[in-house]
């Protein structure tokens, strides 16, 4: 693939993997499946087809050291930060204006940092197909994922027309993005077909995003427009930190892509997961006897359907069903499966007793 880039999203704080995920260290630099974090796989990912120089990464400030050390492969000047988190829209349209100084009619392929892809070589022909549609439609392509369940988790996007330019994969114009529906509307959702999960994979011009940010989004793009004049001078960090913390939070969804009408999908058929709490770590992590997995020493006792990470010490887990064990330095987490996502309020109460040294 010549003429295309790729820009990782890594700015996230992923409260929702305590104990491991700190704030110097959140989750897309975390190994959950094997020897490499989310962020590496990521990378590799797209490097099987996009060249290294070509990469870029957008992240936080705080997360440099952590960026650096595991991403040492890609050229230091791709490796882009935000002074403070603005959301995805201000965040990729920092990128894009480095991107669009190397090659302003370079197609850019957005990407999170921290879900789970599987099928790499389906993943690849569905991201040649957004690029294809995106290179001939002057659009904005998302790739959403054929929906398995009524997730209420996931926004969704619902199609309308069927779009054939002889690209691999079915694509289809967009009709509209919803928010995260209750199970209700979900299941209806599912039954009445032409929904999409949204995945937050995007594809576009560079040139065709910055003029759709000029559109939709005035302000963010005047705002961009003023740091772009301080790009490659001495004077970068200080305007960047000055214009920046001005800048309104917004994300690509609500800012450009519910109003903007050369919008289209890509159906995507590979295996595909947010990993949005350990209950989803648990199930897609190897099983042994009773359904259990397990990072280190541990001993299951009577016990299933659980999982256990404590690579440094021995646990012990007896008569349990169902739970989740984290241990991590100064802090472990015990938890029922179903009540994964009352982490991030975990996360809350240490904030508010001021425990920082914990996070």
């Amino acid at each position: 693939m010549g003429n295309n880039y790729c820009l990782i999203m890594a700015g996230g704080s992923g409260t929702r993997f305590w104990p491991r995920s700190r704030v110097k260290k959140p989750k897309q630099y975390l190994s959950l499946f094997g020897d490499q974090s989310l962020i590496q796989e990521s990378v590799q990912r797209f490097a099987n087809f996009i060249p290294e120089e070509s990469i870029y990464i957008v992240s936080a400030k705080s997360q440099k050291e952590v960026l650096e050390e595991q991403t040492s492969n890609l050229p230091k000047e791709n490796l882009i930060y935000e002074p403070v988190g603005k959301n995805t829209l201000p965040a990729i349209g920092l990128a894009a204006l480095f991107i669009a100084k190397k090659d302003p009619e370079g197609i850019l392929i957005v990407s999170p940092s921290d879900h789970l892809i599987q099928n790499d070589k389906l993943f690849k022909q569905t991201i040649e197909s957004a690029v294809q549609i995106a290179n001939e439609k002057d659009g904005i392509v998302t790739i959403g994922i054929t929906p398995k369940f009524p997730a209420t988790g996931y926004g969704y996007v619902q199609t309308a027309e069927e779009v054939k330019i002889g690209q691999a994969i079915k694509s289809y114009s967009v009709n509209k993005f919803v928010e995260k529906p209750n199970l209700e509307v979900a299941t209806g959702y599912i039954k009445s077909g032409g929904f999409y999960w949204n995945s937050g994979i995007f594809v576009f011009k560079v040139s065709v995003f910055l003029e759709s940010v000029q559109k939709y989004a005035p302000a963010l793009y005047a705002d961009l427009m003023r740091i772009n004049e301080h790009i490659s001078t001495c004077g970068y960090e200080e305007a960047l930190d000055r214009i920046y913390n001005e800048v309104k939070s917004i994300s690509i969804d609500y800012g450009i892509l519910e109003k903007a009408k050369n919008v289209f999908l890509v159906q995507g058929d590979f295996v595909w997961n947010d990993l949005g709490s350990w209950e989803e770590v648990y199930k897609y992590n190897k099983k042994g006897e009773n359904q259990n997995a397990k990072v280190g020493e541990v001993i299951f006792l009577d016990t299933r359907n659980s999982y256990v990470y404590a690579p440094d010490s021995l646990v012990a887990v007896v008569g349990l069903e169902d739970v989740i064990v984290v241990q991590e330095g100064d802090s472990i987490l015990v938890c029922k499966r179903d009540r994964a996502e009352d982490i991030k309020q975990v996360v809350s109460e240490i904030n508010k007793r001021k425990l920082n040294q914990y996070l």
